[in-house]
């Protein structure tokens, strides 16, 4: 028999995953949060809606966590009703956010002391992907934890990366997040030097997209901002983006490791909340550096 799924979090990832893990057969219960705007697929396709989180637990052999970050997901685990209320041995807790690792162990072990294993697998890829079950996921578990998920990541993940013990998947996400938002702020600093000193920023595009320093944030940043000034390139808000470098600098803090790159990133995006972009996506950084640095970068 197929495991029993819970899921927590039914918003623009969670969605895709969990209208996959139906369409694979598992049995699922999730949990609504605020936005009941995609629910309704869901209970059509066959799942159950718990009330709280506790039951949406106490039915299920494994309970995927996708939120935003580490408060919501303490509040998930430690709030009225939460899942440590409902903590039976056998019991496997997937956190799919990026998660602030020291709040992850502290997470794990008092799960554990309950029988419960606590497993990080942050993801990779967008909304799309996930509507597609093409997320790449990178698991910190144990060898036997990561063997019993596996199946079950495979209904919505295209990707699967077993990357070490529990703790090294939100490691791994925060350094991975920490370059990928390094990247969106160079290229939009970049930009607004370009168009500020009269530089052409098509024939900065077809230099840079003809050699090394082309990546894949450089094409969705660049790309259709450039084409038809459409700043939706990559679907990731710059608040989550400041969340993250704000996680990855008290990481390297506590490490110790200096973390001049990721500062100056996370500085960058700290400006940019503060300016009122926070809810928009990360090419959104175009029209913060057109703003302080009084150019024009995208075309109107």
């Amino acid at each position: 028999m197929a495991q029993r799924i819970g899921f927590i979090g039914i918003g623009m990832m969670g969605h895709g995953m969990a209208k996959n893990l139906l369409a694979k057969g598992y049995p699922l219960t999730i949990k609504v949060n605020r936005n009941r705007s995609n629910v309704e697929d869901l209970l059509a396709a066959g799942a159950t809606e718990a009330t709280t989180n506790a039951a949406c637990a106490q039915g299920s052999d494994i309970v995927f966590i996708c939120v935003t970050g580490s408060p919501q997901v303490e509040e998930i685990v430690y709030g009225p009703e939460g899942l440590l209320q409902a903590a039976r041995a056998g019991l496997l807790v997937v956190d799919t956010s990026t998660a602030e690792p020291a709040s992850s162990a502290r997470i794990r072990a008092d799960f554990a002391q309950r029988g419960v294993r606590f497993v990080d697998a942050p993801l990779a890829r967008t909304p799309k992907e996930a509507e597609e079950g093409r997320l790449n996921t990178m698991v910190g578990a144990e060898p036997a934890d990561f063997e019993v998920l596996r199946p079950v990541l495979a209904a919505f993940c295209e990707n699967i990366f077993h990357v070490g013990p529990p703790g090294h998947g939100h490691v791994l996400k925060l350094v991975n997040n920490m370059m990928a938002m390094c990247f969106a702020a160079c290229i939009a600093e970049a930009f607004a030097v370009g168009a500020k000193s009269g530089l052409d920023l098509n024939r900065l595009y077809d230099v840079v997209s003809a050699g090394g320093v082309n990546c894949g944030i450089f094409q969705m940043m660049a790309t259709r901002m450039l084409k038809d000034g459409a700043l939706d390139g990559m679907k990731f808000a710059i608040a989550n983006g400041q969340k993250d470098l704000r996680y990855f600098t008290h990481l390297a803090e506590q490490l110790p490791v200096a973390a001049f790159m990721g500062e100056a990133a996370h500085q960058a995006f700290v400006q940019a909340v503060n300016l009122g972009y926070g809810d928009k996506l990360i090419a959104s950084l175009f029209e913060v550096q057109e703003q302080t640095a009084a150019t024009q970068i995208v075309p109107r």
